[in-house]
């Protein structure tokens, strides 16, 4: 009976041990691997076991370690291809339709991450004939507490018109200005996560030698089922002190939508605005939000629209009891459509169970864009709205901006050892707040990244964000987007890097501009200089000195790209401000002259300092390059940035 035992014990202990050899995820069918450098593979297997593996006419082994792991590498190889991919141990994996290019890396937030398809272009690309040596992989999105050893499975996409409206739109332009001249394969890895912070792309390493991002590295849980169970201890307490007497269990929600005031008792969530600053921090799940409005007999007579402007994630909408709507989608505007009859003089009640799936939840966006249309005009709906929670959804594990390192930790870490062209980056938008210490940090993170992909020289092309919010908000004194872009243009200092601006395709109620075959091809052109492709540097007119002289102030800039204009022939120059000794910023008259910019005020008798494209919506500034690229915002001034001393953490 024991001897039965223990061979049955050896048997399973053989069956446990035997592992199907694999690549890991990062490889797949149609991928490209970067030519020109070492060809770096790894994998699982049998621990102890010898494998071959054989790839264009070469032949290499390795063998798995005692923790069944694998990694060859092998001799760099020209562009081309297609080939095959062939790993033998404990049975086969093949890959087949590998091309060997060039490989970008893109990062960043939801402006690298928006899809082909919904761009502006969207629907002219992806209907057009495609190049099938240009390939995607879309990294799935996942955060975590340690750095990972692969990515979640996800194919790599050929090119073609059933798939390309996947595609990262700013990585797909790019993609095809570099690929005509160069003729080569290119493959995109897309990390990109919409809303992310810089701190969470930092790796763990790097975030511990930032003395404010450890302390948040340290305090860290275990791993992403204790961080989940931290959370949960964090956020339910929140949610009953919010709601205080109201239970979250056991409670029948059927009336909710009902035309009455049974909200009497329930706290406000103020609309719009996201209800995570709104002592709902953290909270995924259900919320509803509830309002009474009060309407003449004149208001309530015939049809009417109802704008909720944005919901995150997915709304449904009732209406005196009566469901008029809902749909998902946190970029979507809604309004939705009231028929004559449903509103009634005196008290009508809206009632929105809005679902957020995870970042920020409530409505959200324009206070304009948040009102109900009748028949006897426009009754604004912002202000308080009477709220409670359903539900919660409590996450597994973390989401990238819980805290620095995990973004960097679930999409980057397991890329490790791969041989990449460079990465193209676009984000910053969510680090406005404290765009100061921007500067420093996102140095940073391109030297942390050049050392993960043991590059030093790693290119490094990265998007100055476009211009935003309304143009009567714009203030020459103090914007957050202003700030954050002169702390992208900071990084220009490191070599190899290059910045490719977008104020003037930017759009004032969307943050999410539809132009990104600019975007594209803008980053396209500092690559092609990076790589010898193209003689002139792609960087637009750049500012070389300044002074005042009596009541003008003189811009100096190297025109050595075809000299300065504006962007449209005959049109007056904009986007320039002065300030005299009490640092008062008033618009200035703009004269160009040669490779000068003369500024003069009225206002200002003894300018001291001048400011161009220094606002939040810089979109009417219009000085360009003989080549055509933008003047980038500037400043003269050493003045003390608005966001200075704002960290993260405080």
């Amino acid at each position: 009976m024991k001897k039965t035992s223990l061979s049955l014990l050896l048997s399973l202990l053989a069956v446990t041990a035997h592992a199907e050899v694999r690549l890991a995820e990062v490889f797949g069918d149609h991928m490209v691997l970067q030519r020109d450098r070492p060809l770096r593979l790894w994998g699982q297997a049998t621990p102890g076991k010898t494998l071959t593996v054989e790839f264009a006419g070469r032949q290499a082994t390795a063998r798995a370690g005692a923790d069944g792991r694998w990694r060859v590498q092998m001799a760099p190889l020209p562009a081309g291809g297609p080939h095959r991919l062939i790993v033998t141990g404990d049975g086969t994996a093949t890959l087949g339709d590998v091309l060997i290019g060039d490989v970008w890396l893109l990062g960043g937030q939801s402006n690298m991450e928006w899809p082909l398809a919904q761009t502006d272009t969207g629907p002219q690309e992806v209907a057009s004939p495609q190049n099938q040596q240009l390939r995607h992989l879309r990294v799935p999105l996942r955060a975590s507490v340690k750095p990972e050893a692969e990515i979640a499975p996800a194919p790599w996409v050929v090119a073609e018109p059933g798939s390309v409206g996947a595609f990262s739109a700013v990585g797909y332009h790019f993609a095809r200005q570099i690929q005509a001249v160069q003729g080569v394969p290119i493959g995109l890895i897309n990390t990109a996560w919409g809303g992310s912070m810089l701190e969470t792309w930092m790796s763990r390493d790097a975030a511990l030698r930032d003395p404010d991002l450890a302390p948040a590295v340290r305090a860290l849980p275990a791993d992403n089922a204790a961080f989940g169970q931290a959370l949960a201890q964090r956020v339910l307490p929140r949610i009953v002190a919010w709601q205080k007497g109201l239970p979250l269990e056991g409670v029948d929600t059927s009336g909710w939508s009902a035309a009455s005031d049974l909200d009497a008792d329930w706290p406000t969530l103020k609309a719009p605005g996201n209800w995570e600053g709104q002592g709902l921090p953290d909270v995924d799940g259900v919320v509803w939000m509830r309002k009474r409005v009060e309407l003449s007999a004149a208001q309530a007579a015939g049809a009417a629209e109802l704008h909720l402007a944005k919901v995150d994630d997915c709304d449904e909408v009732w209406v005196n009891g009566r469901k008029v709507g809902g749909q998902c989608g946190w970029e979507a505007p809604r309004h939705y459509a009231l028929p004559a009859g449903l509103l009634r003089e005196g008290g009508n009640w809206i009632a929105v169970r809005v679902t957020d799936t995870g970042g920020g939840g409530g409505i959200y966006g324009e206070a304009a864009d948040l009102r109900l249309d009748t028949a006897a005009g426009t009754v604004s709906l912002v202000g308080a709205w009477k709220a409670r929670v359903e539900k919660v959804q409590m996450a597994s594990g973390p989401v990238a901006n819980n805290a620095p390192a995990l973004g960097h930790n679930g999409l980057i870490a397991p890329l490790q050892g791969l041989s990449v062209r460079g990465v193209l980056w676009y984000q910053g938008e969510e680090n406005s707040g404290r765009a100061a210490a921007y500067a420093e940090g996102f140095k940073r993170l391109i030297q942390d990244w050049r050392a993960e992909f043991a590059d030093p020289n790693l290119p490094f092309f990265f998007v100055q964000l476009a211009s935003w919010f309304p143009l009567a908000d714009n203030r020459p004194d103090g914007n957050g987007w202003a700030e954050l872009r002169a702390s992208q243009a900071a990084a220009l200092a490191l070599p190899h890097t290059g910045m490719a601006t977008a104020i003037d395709v930017g759009d004032a109620v969307d943050i999410h501009p539809r132009n990104k075959r600019t975007v594209g091809q803008r980053l396209a052109a500092l690559a092609m200089h990076e790589l010898g492709l193209r003689a002139a540097p792609a960087t637009g007119p750049r500012l070389v000195g300044h002074a005042a002289k009596g009541g003008e102030f003189e811009l100096r800039f190297d025109t050595t790209v075809g000299g300065l204009r504006t962007a449209r022939a005959n049109e007056a120059v904009r986007g320039f401000y002065l300030a005299g000794a009490d640092r008062r910023w008033v618009p200035a008259q703009a004269r160009l002259d040669g490779d000068r910019i003369v500024l003069s005020s009225p206002a200002v008798a003894a300018p001291v300092a001048a400011r161009y494209a220094w606002v939040n919506n810089a979109s009417e500034a219009n000085v360009v390059g003989g080549d055509g690229l933008p003047l980038t915002p500037l400043r003269t001034d050493d003045w003390p940035l608005e966001s200075a001393g704002r960290r993260y953490g405080r």
